[in-house]
């Protein structure tokens, strides 16, 4: 294995970025004597911002399991407890490995 100083310099700044950008949230929020609404609405949505991130690429890039897991973890999701939600979509993307096979 080689050596490679560019992605060791690549590595260390996204390192140094992703403290400063925690460090620097915590200090500005440590300093205010109150959250602005703004401020309040935009960090409520981080959340939904992230969980979309995380869920738009597999259901739109991924294959057909994937999908249908998405979709049936949406469904169960609303109505029980998030264990549940993953246990569904677990088993939909199990089964259909199973049975259609990818």
């Amino acid at each position: 294995m080689e050596f490679d100083l560019h992605m060791v310099l690549v590595i260390i700044a996204a390192a140094i970025a992703t403290y400063a950008t925690r460090i620097g949230g915590y200090v500005l929020i440590t300093t205010m004597k109150r959250i602005p609404p703004r401020m309040e609405a935009a960090l409520n949505a981080v959340p939904a911002a992230v969980l979309t991130t995380l869920v738009a690429p597999a259901f739109f890039d991924g294959n057909w399991d994937s999908k249908l897991a998405l979709v049936v973890a949406l469904i169960v999701g609303l109505r029980v407890s998030h264990t549940w939600m993953l246990v569904a979509a677990w088993l939909i993307v199990m089964a259909w490995r199973r049975t259609i096979g990818i």
